[in-house]
């Protein structure tokens, strides 16, 4: 999920063509800017729950420590934090059997994602880097556009460890570990989805201020909200719908119009946080979308 954008925070030259990205390569975690863990909206389940804010920024904390170090800490959830999981977990599961890109589906499994308990980042991160060279990244918060963004060019995943509250499991108006661990991750698996996010990431790095925006746009309609063709069928691979029992039953309903994905109708669509999507846009496959993108970052000049 994004916010509203700043600078850059990934000075470092990098080609578009390096799909091979080293330790050496990846910029300062510690330089990364995100907003104020402490403030929750009045929106938030949790904001008026003090044993659930102190327990977040607990976990919250733990990703702070990351930027300093550079070294995942595991999170020992507890039982209620499992029970969520759990209750999320299972209700997903047999939506995504429906609608879920069959990918999708087997890259949760070669990952070890299970419904019966919280996957680690630590655990992800080591599958990733064998399989794609992505890595997971904890945060503590949500980041500015640019810099969520430009970490994707260096196969970087910012991640939050922090689980929604209790009283809504099926809602969040912030990232969490289940929106990461469910809806995102098991995406990266995918070379030509790992490489597309790359691609991104270059743009957001070079990108102008009207650039910048429309790469927003992209990632919302593909990343968060995309469709794929699959065998004459439509499945979901986006991470908002795979992480929302809601979001993913409208996609496939009659109140969504799905379209073919063509680069200059989604990145001039408009688009808004708290409503259902009454469009959403259908890429042929993930190669394709690949190259298309990597064309229209080209074009924005520079490496």
């Amino acid at each position: 999920m994004l916010t509203e954008t700043a600078t850059t925070n990934a000075e470092t030259d990098l080609s578009i063509e390096n799909f091979r990205i080293s330790d050496e390569d990846l910029p300062e975690f510690k330089d990364l800017k995100f907003e104020n863990i402490n403030e929750l909206h009045l929106d938030h389940p949790g904001a008026n729950d003090k044993e659930y804010r102190a327990r977040r920024d607990y976990i919250a904390s733990l990703s702070k420590n990351f930027r300093m170090t550079g070294e995942i800490t595991d999170v020992d959830y507890n039982a209620r934090e499992q029970r969520v999981w759990r209750y999320v977990a299972e209700e997903l599961e047999e939506l995504q059997q429906k609608y879920a890109s069959p990918f999708y589906l087997r890259a949760k499994k070669d990952l070890g994602i299970r419904t019966d308990r919280i996957p680690q980042l630590t655990e992800m991160n080591r599958r990733l880097k064998e399989l794609t060279g992505f890595r997971l990244a904890p945060i503590e918060g949500l980041v500015e556009t640019r810099g969520f963004l430009s970490w994707l060019s260096y196969r970087v995943m910012l991640c939050t460890q922090y689980i929604r509250h209790h009283s809504q499991p099926a809602y969040t108006p912030e990232p969490d570990i289940v929106h990461e661990a469910i809806g995102h991750i098991p995406m990266f698996t995918n070379p030509n989805f790992a490489d597309y996010s790359q691609f991104v990431g270059h743009g957001a790095r070079i990108a102008n201020d009207r650039q910048l925006e429309e790469l927003g746009r992209l990632y919302w309609f593909t990343v968060e909200f995309g469709l794929v063709e699959h065998e004459g069928d439509i499945k979901a691979y986006g991470a908002g719908l795979l992480s929302s029992f809601g979001e993913l039953e409208h996609a496939f309903s009659d109140q969504v119009e799905r379209r073919r994905f063509d680069l200059e109708e989604v990145i001039n669509h408009e688009y808004t946080y708290s409503d259902m999507q009454p469009v959403l846009y259908v890429i042929p496959s993930y190669a394709e979308l690949k190259e298309v993108t990597k064309k229209y970052i080209e074009s924005f000049g520079g490496k």
